[in-house]
């Protein structure tokens, strides 16, 4: 069990960004075709945070044109670069999964003022 933990504890990334839930986020990630690699950013609100240490995730869910999509990011993986906070949301629950069935402006977080 120690061997398991060591190596989970070498694999952590050092720099983990600061986000909650409800927050607005570009997720920079690393695509390969080919023999290429590229970035492509994904923006939208964190709806979700799961586990903890090594398999740690967050989902993310944005609208366009008119489709929600929601795609789920392990925080310690070589494929996510980094992770920028647009804006800090305010919100009273864990998981916003409720924003699923809302459209418009209604699916929208309000921002939080510190």
């Amino acid at each position: 069990m120690d061997a398991l933990k060591k190596i989970s504890d070498a694999s952590l990334k050092q720099e983990v960004p600061e986000f909650a839930i409800g927050d607005t986020v570009k997720v920079h990630v690393r695509i390969k075709e080919g023999d290429k690699s590229r970035i492509q950013v994904f923006e939208g609100t964190v709806i979700a945070k799961k586990h903890g240490g090594i398999s740690e995730t967050f989902t993310v869910r944005r609208v366009a044109h008119g489709c929600g999509i929601e795609r789920v990011f392990p925080l310690h993986s070589p494929v996510v670069d980094r992770v920028e906070v647009i804006r800090r949301g305010k919100v009273r629950r864990a998981k916003l999964y409720y924003l699923r069935d809302r459209v418009g402006k209604a699916a929208k977080v309000k921002e939080q003022i510190r």
